[in-house]
């Protein structure tokens, strides 16, 4: 398993991450970035599964990670097909490493406490055997308020990974940490946790 392949100029690229990817997309405003990432992903090889939140439908539609990844955004627990498996685990199995970027402080709150009430947090909490990594995204002043740094503690210790936050301009206007990593930087966090656990890259 290499990281890097050599091209017809002999310069090193990037190797291809034959993984599935498990994307979740929660409500925040860096949710238009997740579109780049997903992307990203897909452009290196990854088959991309997006599933977002309700209030991440507010800030960017479906469509848009349907027309990068190709396959449809996943909104509910309930299918409406006649399928009765059950949608959250299947997800899980399917997946070799989830992703959720954006993260904010309500998803991560969620998970830390084993919340289930919509798809995303429903799969995080049947999820924390497999690789996982969180891209925090939200306001200063929530990123340090001492319940929301409990909840952080408390999903590291469950075995999830983060990456980032930057400190810079927050869209509020201010500047602090709570800025969501680039796509570019989750995108090699994510080659590395799959390198690690054994997973998808060639």
């Amino acid at each position: 398993m290499t990281d890097a392949t050599d091209n017809a100029d002999g310069a090193r690229e990037p190797s291809r991450m034959q993984a599935n990817v498990l994307l979740g997309v929660s409500g925040g405003i860096a949710a238009y970035k997740a579109v780049d990432l997903a992307s990203k992903l897909t452009a290196a090889g990854a088959c991309v599964q997006v599933v977002m939140t309700a209030a991440a439908c507010e800030l960017v539609g479906p469509p848009s990670f349907e027309a990068v990844t190709g396959r449809a955004v996943l909104t509910s627990l309930w299918r409406c097909d006649g399928d009765r498996t059950i949608r959250h685990i299947d997800l899980v199995d399917w997946a070799d490493i989830v992703v959720v970027a954006p993260a904010t402080a309500n998803i991560i709150g969620k998970t830390a406490g084993g919340i289930c009430d919509n798809l995303l947090s429903t799969t995080l909490c049947a999820a924390w055997r497999k690789p996982c990594l969180l891209a925090p995204a939200m306001n200063d002043r929530m990123w340090t308020n001492p319940a929301v740094q409990r909840n952080v503690a408390a999903v590291k210790a469950m075995g999830f990974e983060l990456v980032g936050p930057a400190t810079g301009r927050l869209a509020c206007g201010t500047q602090g940490p709570g800025r969501m990593a680039e796509p570019a930087e989750i995108l090699a966090a994510i080659r590395r946790m799959l390198k690690d656990a054994g997973r998808g890259t060639t």
